[in-house]
């Protein structure tokens, strides 16, 4: 006995059609769209603020549209954390896409994650140690959230979850257990899952993507790069291949670096299910773009909650302008150094970078022949829109009052989200299900 789960995003922006295709030709059971990052939902609570109605992702429509009737006729039960800071009104619009696509549709949505109502602004963060009030006004809190919110919307066979914050590895983790019948007290089943959900939440990360390195580690035919899906077993163990003839390659290289992404410390790998630990994890080629996944433990989840908050944290203004062709990097110098002797006693948090020189890392190290061109960027950090437009300003008017040849100028301002986390006890958080349906034109709130 056997689920097919395949993973059919790995961020907000991702590629939509990987996921069509493996609704077409995966014969999947589930499919996956992790959507989610700290900024991205902070962001749509943002959108949620200036209009009740908004605040799930900006590309569910044109995801749903594409998937949904493809899922309907495959029988493919669809979770997504696409709900981000408003999951019931993303049910909402699924059910009004599915009416005009002549759909009959179950969708939940999984709430209980934004716990800003009840945040306790006094808890220390976990980066720093300080009290949650000592950053700017906060905008957003929510708990990530472990199987436990998904298993009651799959019980009520909804073909579509859509969840607010929930954690990566939890979205794959969920079908598994549900189908499998686990319980969360057999931590090594759970651990063994998280992992398999761990290889799978980035979409095409283990099939090459933000793998690839030209003549060190190449991959075929990234510009069809094909998304993972799992064969997961109900003793936790799995095989991870792809759809034939799509691009990348899902090898053991490709699956170590997946395995090891993001984790800190491959003995603990905390989620809210289970803290897993990766040092008893075996990965095989059990042939061509097919990597067995055998192994890892778990112990007890952790008593409390991960809290991610965002909080405005003022400003940013920026320019930029670009030197080229001889003494390029002279002129680029010249300037930055006009910059910054007219910006550094009115900002605190100045940058002056020299893109294709130093920008990334802020270092030459030395090992550099003179650039044909070079572009300069100013950036610093502002409490107030008016005051980060100077920037910009600023560095404009090197046109005509800088170095010779400066062009292409470009200035902007935007606001800037800061995230903080902290924890909270897992029982103050109270999870609830909404179910939205329609049955062909008819639409009834149960």
């Amino acid at each position: 006995m056997l689920i097919r789960i395949g993973s059919g995003a790995g961020f907000s922006g991702d590629r939509l059609e990987p996921a069509l295709l493996l609704a077409e030709k995966g014969n999947l059971d589930y499919l996956v769209l992790e959507c989610l990052a700290e900024r991205t939902i902070a962001l749509a609570h943002k959108r949620k603020k200036e209009n009740s109605s908004l605040g799930y992702d900006p590309l569910l429509e044109k995801r749903m549209e594409l998937l949904l009737p493809t899922l309907i006729q495959n029988g493919v039960r669809l979770i997504t954390n696409m709900g981000a800071a408003n999951p019931v009104s993303g049910a909402e619009k699924v059910i009004e896409i599915a009416q005009r696509l002549g759909l009959s549709i179950k969708v939940a949505a999984v709430t209980g994650d934004d716990v800003s109502s009840f945040l306790d602004t006094d808890a220390r963060t976990m980066e720093t140690n300080k009290p949650l009030h000592s950053y700017g006004p906060i905008l957003s809190a929510n708990a990530y959230l472990g199987v436990e919110a998904i298993l009651p919307a799959l019980e009520k066979e909804a073909d579509i979850i859509l969840t607010g914050r929930v954690a990566d590895p939890s979205l794959f983790l969920a079908p598994m257990v549900h189908h499998f019948g686990w319980s969360i007290d057999e931590t090594d089943l759970i651990a063994k899952g998280t992992i398999i959900g761990h290889l799978l939440e980035c979409g095409g990360q283990i099939a090459g993507g933000y793998y690839a390195d030209p003549g060190k580690k190449d991959v075929p035919h990234l510009e069809n790069l094909g998304f993972p899906y799992a064969e997961v077993r109900a003793d936790g163990s799995a095989l991870i291949t792809k759809i034939s003839n799509t691009g990348g390659v899902i090898n053991l290289m490709t699956a170590k670096e997946q395995l090891l992404y993001e984790v800190t410390n491959p003995n603990e790998y905390i989620t809210p299910d289970v803290i897993a630990d990766f040092m008893s994890v075996k990965l095989r080629e059990a042939g061509p773009n097919r990597i067995e996944v055998t192994g890892g433990k778990g112990k007890k989840r952790p008593e409390t909650l991960k809290v991610s908050v965002g909080y405005h944290a003022g400003f940013i203004g920026e320019g930029e302008i670009s030197y080229a062709g001889s003494n390029a990097w002279g002129r680029a110098q010249l300037a930055g150094d006009i910059m910054r002797t007219r910006l550094e006693k009115s900002f605190d948090e100045l940058r002056i970078d020299y893109i294709g020189v130093s920008s990334t890392h802020r270092n030459t190290f030395g090992q550099w022949n003179e650039p044909y061109e070079v572009r300069l960027r100013v950036a610093a950090k502002a409490q107030s829109l008016s005051e980060a437009a100077k920037i910009g300003e600023e560095v404009e008017s090197l046109y005509t009052n800088g170095p010779a040849g400066g062009g292409g100028a470009r200035k902007y301002t935007h606001e800037v989200l800061g995230i903080v986390s902290s924890l909270l006890p897992r029982e103050e958080i109270e999870v609830n299900v909404v179910i939205k349906e329609s049955v062909l034109h008819e639409e009834k709130t149960i």
